[in-house]
């Protein structure tokens, strides 16, 4: 017997001839999310990616904790591999359940909230068994039928419930057979690094992380761009945005942050244009520069965290004078989101406590009291020239501060 792990990925399934280029790609992701860890051997087989460690004290509770956070993984199991031979089935399965079982705090939601199951003393279970190795002489049923049996007879504490377990007993005969009873879920999604390279404008707020994060759920490599608007906005509130870029780098691999002082433009734009306009024109110079860097950095598309209708740059007509300030796509994965929706994922990958420490952005200083919902274009590019902004936006990029964070 020997302890592997097992990962199961979904939507690449979906794909034709190019398939092995996912697999290839989620292989490497793997690979880099459990560096430090000690050696393992990473194969793939029959649409399973199986990881071997290489040595007695690997750490799977580790391992399992940075692999449910791969996007292109759909869940992980911790599995016992033996030969397929039925009576080591009925060895290691025997001693596999006896251990789960026995673990301390192992109590189903049912039982907690006393129903039957492990509060009366007994655990309901049942087998399920997929048969890959068509040239093992049994077939899944009679699998299942035969080891529930065994399993029954040799544990104690066990009950048989087909419809309402307790916990199941999963049992998968392939060139080996492999053991488990725990799925762990994980995102889904492709691997990052099949789907380009995105620059992501990211502010400290709640929405921004979570489209970065969406977008590289679709196989987007995730670079970002920060504004940070010295001294109007504090160290701390930088010091915020590299946390929500490592919390990120978790899920991506790895982000290029780049830290733009946007302290000019915004006092330019500040002093000499109408204040109903100052939102959309520093969006506007925001969008400039962002492309401007995701062009020197081989990024393909700009990522914002915009939901249409939220606040007032954010109406379809301020979008629309947005947009006109680039050439380059603009990718909106929250634009048909509400707030709760959004906030529900920040939970789930661990962005929202940090989005919502009290340090301000560059987007909460030197806000209009009655930004214009409607913009025109016209006005706003007539606006933009009372500035020199294109020298502004070139000292800006010359003195921009980059990171790289989670290699």
């Amino acid at each position: 017997m020997k302890k592997v792990i097992l990962v199961r990925y979904g939507e690449i399934m979906l794909k034709g001839l190019n398939r092995p280029v996912f697999e290839s790609a989620l292989m490497r992701n793997i690979k880099h999310s459990l560096s430090g860890l000690g050696k393992t051997a990473i194969r793939c087989s029959q649409a399973r990616i199986y990881i071997e460690p290489g040595q007695d004290d690997f750490d799977f509770e580790g391992a399992v904790s940075r692999l449910t956070k791969v996007l292109g993984i759909v869940s992980v199991s911790i599995v016992w591999k033996v030969a397929s031979d039925f009576e080591e089935i009925k060895k290691y399965s025997a001693e596999m359940v006896r251990e789960y079982i026995s673990k301390p705090g192992r109590i189903t939601a049912k039982a907690s909230a006393g129903g039957p199951g492990a509060s009366d003393g007994t655990f309901r279970f049942k087998v399920e068994t997929k048969r890959g190795n068509k040239r093992f002489p049994m077939e899944s049923p009679e699998i299942s039928r035969q080891l529930g049996g065994y399993l029954l007879k040799s544990v104690p504490g066990l009950k048989v419930d087909v419809n309402d377990p307790d916990f199941v007993f999963f049992v998968e005969v392939r060139e080996h057979t492999y053991l488990y009873c725990d799925i762990i879920p994980a995102f889904g999604g492709l691997p990052v690094g099949t789907s380009g390279k995105g620059m992501l404008l990211l502010s400290g707020g709640i929405d921004s992380p979570v489209a970065g994060w969406m977008m590289a759920k679709r196989g987007m490599e995730i670079e970002a761009v920060h504004f940070h608007t010295y001294p109007y906005t504090s160290e701390r509130a930088r010091d915020k945005v590299i946390t929500l870029a490592k919390i990120m780098a978790q899920y991506c691999r790895r982000i290029r942050l780049h830290i733009v002082p946007f302290t000019e433009i915004q006092l330019g734009i500040n002093d000499r244009c109408p204040q109903e306009y100052l939102t959309i024109l520093m969006r506007r110079a925001m969008m400039m520069i962002s492309e401007k860097i995701a062009a020197q950095n081989g990024a393909i598309a700009l990522i914002t965290g915009e939901s249409l209708g939220q606040v007032a740059s954010q109406t379809a007509e301020a979008m629309a004078v947005t947009n006109n300030a680039v050439s380059m796509p603009v990718f909106r994965p929250l634009i048909g989101m509400d707030k709760n929706e959004v906030v529900e994922i920040a939970r789930k990958i661990d962005t929202y406590e940090t989005s919502i420490l009290p340090y301000e952005d560059c987007c909460t200083v030197f806000v209009a009291k009655h930004p214009r919902t409607k913009p025109k274009l016209e006005e706003a590019q007539e606006y933009e020239s009372r500035l020199d902004l294109e020298e502004m936006i070139e000292r800006a990029i010359r003195d921009t501060e980059t990171m790289t964070i989670g290699d």
